[in-house]
């Protein structure tokens, strides 16, 4: 897998700490009457993390993301049940909304009237109507938004990359995410579609810098969405979140910020709060450095949460997984905790160790194999007895 070095030459100079970053050349598009991309403000968003169907308290976290400043909100929709739940927030609330497709893209026309955006995953494209070509499910996205003058995000993700571009990019996820990136503009522009965005994500900042670098180099004029995905708990997941931030925006990338973390529900408006300290550093030139060896030692991943999940205990559980395995923080180790079925088995495949929970069980990995389901309360200490089984096998 390509990794970006923060000692290899980046293409674009870095300005110094006193110099404004260099001028965006995106061009505007609209999110409902939010102004985005090119000369206007960078936007910060973030992601409820509630079950949509639980409506009352996905409403409360549209309020509380809304309070705390964002300038946009998004809500997964899985099923028919959502897109209930869905209207009677908008019914509720005069936030700007956000849909994530999941894995059904089906599902954009019955969401569309409710929500100011549409965001569906190139990676997931495939699930559904197998035989229809890609294209053809761009298209009727387009037309969707379309009719009922939504924005749209192409969200390419790391963890789920649809398998032609693995097959196409062997070892080089870079390389994959930003082909896929680059050809579903392509798809869009064809059908004269033109109030589109792109994130290009992963858990890995560096990589997130360096996809991002390649995929603006391509297409500067298509408005970017910055992220890194499963960031994790502060104080990491802000560290993490930061380092691509800093080195993005300084070069004159990225139009909108979601950062994500791992927090109690009634905390998530400090997602905004820290997206919004990072633009304000950036914009006076208050550049913080990477701590020696960062990326050294033990490496947590875990998602923000979202509707997907099913047990709200896997919030508890990846704070107990950073907790239990403190012990190993000088082994180059990476441990994955997530949330759902949806993201969970392709996102815990890079990772030494995965676990992603279902509303019962915990599925355990090492790699892309698995180890099987274990209760919440049994998944501990059989993390731990694999953790020292492969530190154990690294040592020889």
């Amino acid at each position: 897998m390509q990794r970006f070095s923060p000692a290899s030459p980046t293409r674009m100079e870095t300005p110094s700490p006193a110099s404004p970053a260099p001028t965006r050349r995106s061009r505007t598009i609209r999110i409902g009457d939010l102004a985005l991309g090119g000369s206007a403000p960078i936007a910060v968003q973030s992601m409820a993390a509630t079950r949509t169907q639980d409506r009352e308290a996905t409403l409360r976290q549209v309020h509380l993301l809304e309070e705390a400043g964002a300038d946009l909100v998004r809500i997964a929709i899985d099923g028919a049940a959502d897109v209930e739940a869905l209207a009677w927030i908008r019914q509720n609330s005069k936030a700007r909304l956000s849909v994530d497709l999941q894995e059904n893209y089906r599902l954009a026309l019955p969401v569309a009237p409710y929500v100011d955006k549409i965001r569906y995953n190139p990676g997931h494209l495939h699930h559904h109507e197998k035989d229809r070509p890609v294209a053809d499910k761009v298209a009727w996205i387009a037309q969707v938004a379309r009719d009922h003058d939504c924005a749209v995000r192409i969200g390419v993700n790391a963890g789920s990359i649809a398998p032609h571009y693995k097959e196409r990019f062997p070892g080089d996820d870079v390389g994959a995410i930003v082909s896929c990136a680059a050809d579903h503009c392509e798809l869009l522009d064809d059908t004269g579609f033109e109030n589109y965005l792109v994130s290009i994500k992963d858990s890995d900042p560096r990589l997130v810098i360096e996809a991002n670098e390649r995929f603006a180099e391509l297409r500067p004029d298509v408005p970017l969405h910055l992220g890194v995905t499963e960031a994790g708990m502060p104080p990491d997941g802000v560290i993490k979140t930061r380092i691509a931030f800093e080195q993005l925006i300084a070069r004159g990338i990225g139009d909108t910020i979601r950062v994500s973390l791992t927090v109690p529900f009634d905390d998530k408006g400090l997602e905004i709060e820290v997206g919004r300290q990072i633009l304000a550093d950036i914009a006076a030139g208050r550049f913080r450095s990477v701590p020696p060896n960062f990326f050294d030692g033990l490496n947590i991943i875990a998602c923000p949460s979202c509707s997907r999940v099913e047990n709200e205990r896997f919030i508890e559980l990846a704070a107990d997984v950073k907790r239990e395995t403190e012990w190993a923080a000088e082994h180059d180790i990476t441990i994955a905790v997530m949330g759902c079925r949806v993201n969970g088995p392709g996102e815990t495949d890079d990772a030494d160790l995965g676990l992603w929970c279902g509303p019962t069980t915990v599925n355990l990995k090492q790699g892309t194999r698995s180890l099987g389901s274990f209760g919440y309360d049994q998944i501990l200490p059989r993390l731990r007895a694999e953790l020292e089984t492969l530190i154990a096998e690294k040592s020889t």
